[in-house]
């Protein structure tokens, strides 16, 4: 989950800014975390005190109106209503925010979790299918799966096989998109190609697009397969508010898992 954060926290800068860099500053003091992170603890917070992902999702974010970047239209549409409603999206919001998930005790919890958390929401197919995607390939990683059958997984179980392209040809061929479609198959495809967690994040971001939401679906990969570097989660947890870090801390301690790789 907080390797989600990085990302968004590290990408933030560059949503509107692309760069097809990859040796860019990591952490610079235009970076803030965005709706991602906002989301992604809702969705955390949820499944440490058992309530609903919907309802959790619409407080946190009313409390945090006015992150970096705001909310997309249809779903900031979703956080000033009084009576919230899934509105049929297929965005890459239900990807980015579905790393708690992964971390469940069984795949079983882990993919049922996923799509409840999409569902409130993002409630297309698409939607669907992206988030549960992501929270699959956390929890192979989490669990020991190699990047072969991660790979498999994203193909073979979600049907992403014409769209995992190399990094460089996304990075010539990418345009801005919020899409699940796109957006998730690329992500996955930043996690294949790195050598290391930092490298996943400096990947994502490089090759354009929605640089944040890249970059935080990528880094919940990356955080499942290779862990965090120390140094660099100390700098990440100096732009969060007290709160947040509460959260992520107590929804580390309860459902740690030990890395295999």
């Amino acid at each position: 989950m907080l390797g989600a954060i990085i990302g968004d926290i590290v990408g933030s800068r560059f949503e509107f800014d692309n760069t097809t860099r990859t040796d860019f500053e990591f952490f610079a003091p235009e970076c803030s975390y965005t709706d991602d992170t906002i989301c992604t603890v809702a969705i955390a917070d949820a499944i440490l005190r058992g309530t609903d992902f919907g309802s959790t999702l619409h407080r946190w974010c009313r409390k945090y109106p006015y992150p970096m970047g705001g909310y997309g239209g249809s779903f900031a549409r979703w956080v000033h209503s009084n009576e919230p409603q899934p509105y049929s999206s297929f965005g890459n919001g239900s990807a980015m925010r579905v790393s708690p998930c992964g971390w469940l005790p069984t795949r079983e919890e882990a993919l049922a979790a996923a799509r409840a958390a999409s569902e409130c929401t993002h409630n297309h197919p698409e939607g669907i299918k992206g988030a549960v995607c992501i929270a699959d390939c956390i929890y192979a990683a989490a669990h020991g799966a190699d990047k072969a059958a991660i790979r498999h997984l994203a193909i073979s179980e979600y049907d992403y096989e014409k769209s995992v392209e190399s990094c460089d040809y996304i990075r010539k061929t990418n345009s801005f998109n919020e899409t699940c479609q796109v957006t998730v198959p690329q992500a996955i495809a930043c996690f294949l190609e790195s050598a290391d967690f930092e490298s996943a994040i400096r990947l994502s971001v490089s090759i354009g697009g929605d640089s944040d939401t890249i970059a935080a679906i990528a880094g919940s990969l990356a955080e499942a397969y290779y862990g965090i570097p120390a140094n660099i989660e100390e700098i990440a947890m100096t732009f969060l508010p007290q709160e947040i870090i509460d959260v992520l801390n107590t929804f580390r301690q309860q459902f740690s898992v030990q890395l295999l790789h």
